[in-house]
């Protein structure tokens, strides 16, 4: 039976070539090294079907030692497991992490990933928060957190080479996307894992913990038409991102609710760095019917607006309520309005959620939603 690596033979190329040119994955190969390849697989019969022989074939080890490698083997030393594993990613093999092998190689040990924030050189209040409730649920049930540094690119490897090498027992992620691909890869390895994040992916099928950010945004909406407000501007994220993209919906829906049109002057979308989020609030306040009250979806833009609103000399809140999300002890210090969500309760669900899918014993409920709060303070209080 012929395998990938008499197809590279034939077709006289590398055999990650031959992969990416059988799978269509690597627009880097040309037509002509595409059309060879295929000649070459039709001549053998050959359908692309990656197995451990063709691992062992990329590596130049033997079969068996890439099932000791995979299975995390003390008997086989790091450069070979490397090896092996870095063949395994380029031919795009799936570990299949089973439970069993979970339970028997039980570490004790939950990987999470620090993501890179718009601006590296100011944490966000909320994540910090977050993780250290996080190790502190972990280890009240005798586990550790793995922080390690997720990359812009390729971050689904890093998920596999951890579950692969260093023996986690599970993950926890964050930031969830659209089609995010660690969920792909996750699920397909069948590594177990439970995300902060999902409420707003469509059809998502995975263990999740969330808080309803379209809420939280509706909440000051209403707060700020209770007070006489008809005129609200939002800063918030260009749009991609779930969570995100939910906390527009709720400012969107509510105004429209209250029968008023969102002006698509009074929106302006930024970054999460305070530099940028003045400039929003500038553009924002430069309206011909410029607001009356301005809602940040993050308390890090709330400050970088509140920074241009003293710079112009409006004050809060006679002159334009100010109104954040996530209540950072800072926005809390300066009096500013902000949505409060329930990150202690969050923490320590999401970590029995994880647990259940470790132990394959799910919870009854696998997909919780909190409810955020609103906690008003002076910046939106009329006099």
């Amino acid at each position: 039976m012929a395998k990938l690596k008499d197809v590279a033979e034939l077709a006289h190329v590398p055999m990650d070539v031959a992969f990416h040119a059988l799978s269509g994955g690597d627009e880097r190969v040309d037509d002509e090294v595409s059309r060879r390849v295929m000649r070459a697989a039709q001549a053998l019969n050959y359908s692309l079907k990656i197995t451990q022989i063709d691992i062992a074939d990329m590596a130049g080890v033997a079969k068996g030692t890439v099932s000791y490698a995979l299975n995390d083997s003390d008997l086989i030393k790091p450069e070979t497991r490397q090896k092996v594993l870095d063949a395994a990613q380029t031919l795009g093999y799936s570990l299949n992490v089973t439970a069993r092998n979970l339970r028997t190689n039980r570490a004790g040990v939950v990987g999470y990933s620090w993501h890179v924030a718009d601006d590296p050189s100011r944490m966000n209040y909320l994540l910090d928060r977050f993780i250290y409730l996080l190790t502190t649920a972990a280890e009240a049930h005798h586990y550790h957190l793995l922080t390690f540094i997720q990359p812009q690119a390729g971050a689904d490897r890093v998920y596999e080479n951890l579950i692969s090498t260093s023996r986690v027992d599970g993950f926890i992620i964050s930031d969830v996307a659209y089609n995010d691909p660690r969920i792909t890869r996750l699920s397909g390895m069948k590594a177990p894992f439970a995300a902060f994040g999902g409420m707003f992916v469509p059809d998502a099928d995975f263990a999740y913990v969330d808080v309803d950010g379209k809420r939280g945004i509706e909440l000051v909406v209403d707060h700020l038409l209770g007070q006489g407000h008809e005129r609200i501007g939002l800063l918030t994220r260009h749009p991609g991102l779930p969570f995100s993209d939910a906390r527009e919906a709720g400012y969107r829906e509510a105004m429209q609710r209250a029968g008023l049109t969102v002006k698509e002057a009074w929106i302006a979308y930024t970054p999460n760095i305070l530099e940028a989020a003045s400039a929003a609030a500038h553009q924002v306040m430069s309206a011909k019917q410029r607001p009356t009250a301005l809602i940040c979806t993050h308390d890090l833009m709330t400050l970088g607006a509140k920074s241009y609103l003293d710079e112009i000399g409006l004050k809060m809140p006679d002159d334009v309520a100010l109104a954040g999300y996530d209540d950072d002890p800072t926005s809390a210090f300066l009096g500013i309005t902000s949505v409060r969500q329930p990150i202690e309760d969050l923490a320590s669900t999401l970590f029995d959620i994880l647990l259940g899918e470790i132990n394959q014993t799910p919870q009854p409920q696998r997909q919780v939603v909190f409810t955020p709060d609103l906690v008003i303070r002076q910046s939106t209080l009329s006099r």
